[in-house]
């Protein structure tokens, strides 16, 4: 182990590396037993998909009740009451294997390389080709992902994965090195000691990138609609069956009354969201943006703050030596001194390579290091050599004002080339100190010399200005949170389009705040300058107390704590692999292009399901009051399962799959989902009831006294047995019972179908008559489904074995007539009922 190897890109680094592992040594050990060879988890496993999908209360009390069907030989009834929730289950599972694959996709883009050193060599190699005793190079963002203890360099790793604290872990030579934790800044080597199943690397996946589910406001109105209709679904399930067992109705009868109850538990909702998110992640996959979180796209529409950070986010982190500027020494000096500098630090970050590209110099021996990190803004060195004596230290002139002192002309120069949008810092030194650290090891700075003002430039990203302007025009507020100086942040806010007044504040001001002011300047401020990592998650955190539902895009290891603390993490493809792995959005190739896309597909997504809710609301409420009250009066149940399923076919199934296809992107409504909707479900639920209670009840009465003609006879009733399925000895008057009972369910399932597809012209009007529900669509398209479905009933209407499987009675071309004339009318009466807010001023709810 006698060559020696950078630990730092171009072989500027310091810390020297042993030679590693041969060959012939790795294979040994892997075959023993000590490789990384444990499989990561990085989404769900098919089995947990397939047992969330299918095993769920009411699929469960569905199939059982299914299974009872079977079981008295109501097979045709266990077929459409089961066969739509299995073609939901089947799309669903479908959809979420989709998803993982692309999950897993994603995950072998976002997961780290390891650089090791084998055979005298630097490698790059998948994290699974590591073995006990690997010598692998730490660099400023590498991700640990194995144990190890460090065996050369200083580091300072962020552990708050595994720990909870945010506090940067400075390691030396002899510490340990945990997987699940990043290195911040510094650079060095460690040897792996404990690999596979013996590391923290799995917990590493678990807290980076493994399945998780963060509910977006939309997931959480699905879940409380479903937990309250799933009580709804009990307590009516508990009296009319109780009622039923009471009064002696046939167990059929009772078995179908408990599938259509527990039809009232609108399964194909979980179906639509997931179809939704799939079809949105596709679309923005072609756009440039990999989902990481399957409801990220939704969850973008819902951003009302999007915090930045700028270099490497805002800027491409194409960082340029621009100029320096000399105090008291000679220019040509001052610039042999600085790439002396940037060429003896262990670490090469963007700012050094920016001096190696732009200025002599030759790599030195360093006796003493503070390496650059995004708490500090300064790094430092120490030499002691005859032409190179002392502590040379480079940050930010806020962050060094305690120990340089800059007359008026250099503090003059500052500020001019800080307005022109460049990246200054300062460089001093003193020749008589060298060492970095007090005696606690902390790092320590003397007083220094000003030596020279060194200029930065960097370019802003391509499509930047058009994507700002987008989310500003959009109503979503935006924050720029820096490490540089708040005036350059400033003038690269102005050059990427950002006008009008707006303020800037330091980190070293919030610091100096109580809660509350902090809190304020956080709502106010729009250029946050100088922020650490830990204020960046503080500024996140108070947004969000704000009820802000906030965004952050990041590229860097200091963005990590502020992503994961926002409601959407989103990285850049070449940010680092500790941003990439707890982001829940990634942008291919760094561009911000698809971000408008995304925000675009959340709102579709949204728009859609505020469409598909209103249906599905609507024939549950008008469902369930149907049942309430028919059991009240006492004349029978209302549908029987063939007859459901035809109503959840027409009515919510095929309709609302069309409206999620050709959802449009829409301002996203205020107040919830749920709450916005009531306009439209309310008047639409209760009218339905109350012009269906009129329907069932009236077909029922009419046949009962015979103006229906009915012939009884033991033909008929033997006839009637073998049609319903309800073998038990039945006298003429039962027999007219049970028959006004079909004919009733009969006309009740015309109407209400009737309904269901006039609600979807109302749900997307194509013209201006249909307003009052919705919004004026113009969309044609779910109209010409509505007419589709609309000739396919009445061909099940018409055609006698069709109608026949779904238990229908033919009747009288005048009642089909009669039929389609209540709902006309009641077409007209519900548009009036929404165009004139008639439940809401009776409610006095006007306002």
């Amino acid at each position: 182990m006698s060559t020696q190897l950078s630990a730092t890109p171009n072989g500027q680094g310091s810390n020297d590396a042993p030679r590693g592992l041969t060959a012939a040594e790795v294979t040994a050990r892997r075959a023993a037993g000590q490789g990384n060879t444990l499989r990561l988890a990085t989404s769900r496993t098919y089995a947990d998909i397939i047992r969330s999908n299918v095993l769920n209360l009411i699929n469960i009390v569905l199939f059982s009740i299914g299974a009872v069907m079977v079981a008295i030989g109501r097979v045709g009834d266990a077929v459409t009451s089961v066969g739509l929730i299995l073609f939901n289950i089947l799309i669903g599972i479908v959809q979420e294997i989709r998803a993982k694959q692309q999950l897993d996709k994603i995950a072998l883009l976002t997961r780290p390389r390891v650089s090791v050193t084998r055979d005298g060599s630097e490698q790059t190699i998948q994290p699974e080709d590591l073995v006990v005793g690997d010598v692998v190079l730490v660099r400023p963002g590498d991700q640990f992902v194995v144990d190890g203890a460090l065996g050369g360099g200083k580091i300072e790793a962020d552990e708050s994965l595994l720990t909870g604290e945010s506090d940067p872990v400075h390691k030396q030579v002899g510490d340990e090195i945990l997987s699940g934790s990043f290195c911040i800044s510094g650079a060095g080597w460690y040897e792996t000691t404990r690999v596979g199943a013996d590391s923290f690397a799995n917990k590493l996946t678990a807290n980076a990138r493994q399945f998780t589910i963060s509910f977006t406001p939309l997931q959480r109105e699905v879940n409380l609609l479903l937990r309250l209709l799933i009580l709804l679904a009990l307590i009516i399930g508990f009296l009319v069956l109780l009622g039923a067992l009471l009064s002696g109705v046939p167990f059929v009868r009772q078995v179908q009354m408990a599938a259509v109850i527990a039809g009232l538990v609108p399964n194909g909702l979980f179906f639509m969201v997931i179809l939704s998110y799939a079809l949105g992640a596709v679309r923005i996959v072609r756009q440039g943006a990999l989902v990481q979180q399957t409801n990220a796209v939704e969850s973008l529409a819902n951003v009302t703050v999007l915090c930045t950070d700028k270099t490497g986010t805002l800027t491409a982190n194409r960082i340029q030596f621009h100029d320096a500027h000399p105090v008291g020494v000679e220019a040509n000096a001052l610039k042999r001194m600085l790439g002396i500098f940037a060429r003896s630090a262990a670490g090469a970050n963007k700012t050094a390579e920016a001096l190696i590209a732009g200025l002599p110099g030759e790599k030195r021996a360093v006796v003493d290091e503070v390496p650059f990190s995004s708490a500090l803004k300064w790094s430092a060195l120490a030499f002691d050599l005859p032409d190179m004596k002392g502590v040379y230290a480079l940050g930010a002139p806020e962050n060094l004002r305690d120990h340089i002192e800059l007359d008026a002309a250099a503090r003059e120069r500052i500020a001019a080339l800080t307005d022109q949008g460049l990246r200054v810092l300062v460089f001093g030194q003193n020749a008589a100190v060298t060492t970095l650290h007090d005696d606690a090891g902390e790092p320590s700075l003397p007083r220094l010399t000003p030596l020279g003002i060194i200029s930065l430039s960097d370019e802003l990203r391509p499509q930047l200005k058009e994507t700002l302007e987008g989310f500003l025009k959009g109503g979503v507020a935006l924050k720029i949170i820096s490490g540089d100086n708040p005036n350059t942040v400033a003038a690269l806010a102005k050059q990427a389009g950002l006008t009008g007044d707006f303020k800037t504040v330091s980190g070293g001001a919030l610091d100096a705040m109580t809660g509350a002011e902090f809190a304020q300047i956080v709502h106010e401020t729009t250029i946050f300058g100088r922020i650490t990592p830990q204020q960046k998650e503080r500024i996140v955190d108070a947004l969000r107390a704000q009820n802000h539902y906030v965004a952050m895009i990041g590229d860097g290891v200091n963005d990590v704590l502020s992503l994961k603390k926002a409601n959407l993490g989103i990285a850049m493809e070449s940010g680092s692999s500790a941003t990439r792995s707890v982001a829940d959005m990634i942008l291919l190739g760094d561009s911000f292009g698809a971000l408008p896309a995304a925000f675009s597909e959340g709102q579709r997504i949204v728009a859609g399901m505020k469409d598909i809710f209103s249906l599905f609301l609507v024939r549950v409420g008008y469902a369930a009051l149907l049942i309430i009250g028919i059991a009240v009066i006492g004349v029978g149940f209302p549908f029987i399962p063939k007859q459901n399923a035809l109503l959840v076919l027409f009515g919510v199934g095929v309709p609302t799959l069309g409206l999620a296809l050709w959802a449009k992107p829409s301002q996203l409504p205020t107040g919830g989902l749920l709450r916005q909707i009531s306009h439209f479900v309310l008047p639409a639920m209760l009218s339905i009831f109350f012009v269906g209670t009129l329907v069932y009840v009236t077909t029922f009465t009419v046949t009962t006294l015979r103006t229906i003609e009915v012939p009884v006879t033991p033909e008929a009733i033997a006839q009637f047995e073998e049609f319903t399925g309800i073998f038990e000895e039945m006298d003429a008057r039962t027999f007219a019972l049970e028959a006004a009972t079909l004919t009733a369910q009969t006309a009740l399932t015309v109407f209400t179908t009737f309904a269901g597809l006039a609600l979807i012209l109302f749900v997307e009007p194509p013209t201006r008559w249909f307003e009052g529900g919705d919004v004026y669509s113009g969309d044609l398209r779910p109209t010409l489904l509505a007419g589709a479905l609309l000739i396919g009933f009445c061909a099940i209407v018409l055609i006698e074995p069709a109608r026949a499987f779904f238990e229908m009675v033919a009747l009288p071309f005048i009642v089909y007539a009669a039929l389609a004339g209540v709902t006309l009318v009641w077409m007209l009466l519900l548009r009036g009922a929404w165009r004139g807010r008639w439940l809401e001023r009776f409610l006095k709810l006007e306002g």
